[in-house]
C-alpha cells in the first residue's frame, strides 16, 4: 500500500476530517515533542508543510468556486498548488529528513485534499438530503 493510499483511507476514516485534525493534530506534534525530543524538529517540519499545502488547496479550490469552475479542474489545481507550494515544502521535508521530489509532494497534496473532502462530505450530505 503506498503513502498516499494509507493517507487516503486514515482520512476517509475521520468523521469529523480536518476538524479532528485541528484539535488532535497540535496536541499530539506537543507529545510527540515530549516523549521524543529528538523527533521533535521533524515533526515540527513536517506539520508546517502540511499546514502550508492545507492553506494553498484551500485558497486554490475558493479562487476556483469564485470563478464558477469549482469542477472538473483538478489537475489545473494541482498545478496552481505546486506552484505555490513544492520549493517550500520541498525544504521543509528534506529538513525532516525525506526526500521529497515532485511526485511526493503531488502525492502530499493529494492526501491533504482528500482529506479536506472527507471534511466536507456531510456538510454536502446534509444539504442533498
Amino acid at each position: 500500500m503506498s503513502f498516499v493510499s494509507v493517507l487516503e483511507a486514515v482520512g476517509k476514516g475521520f468523521k469529523k476530517g480536518l476538524k479532528w485534525a485541528l484539535n488532535y493534530g497540535v496536541p499530539v506534534e506537543r507529545l510527540v515533542a515530549l516523549l521524543f525530543p529528538a523527533a521533535a524538529p521533524a515533526v515540527a517540519e513536517i506539520a508546517s508543510a502540511t499546514s502550508l499545502i492545507q492553506n494553498a488547496v484551500l485558497a486554490v479550490e475558493q479562487k476556483y468556486a469564485a470563478s464558477g469552475a469549482q469542477s472538473g479542474s483538478g489537475e489545473q489545481k494541482l498545478a496552481e498548488v505546486m506552484l505555490l507550494t513544492e520549493q517550500a515544502v520541498a525544504s521543509l521535508l528534506t529538513k525532516a529528513g525525506l526526500k521529497a521530489d515532485t511526485s511526493y509532494i503531488e502525492g502530499l497534496v493529494s492526501a491533504v485534499v482528500a482529506i479536506l473532502n472527507v471534511q466536507q462530505a456531510p456538510a454536502a450530505a446534509v444539504t442533498n438530503a
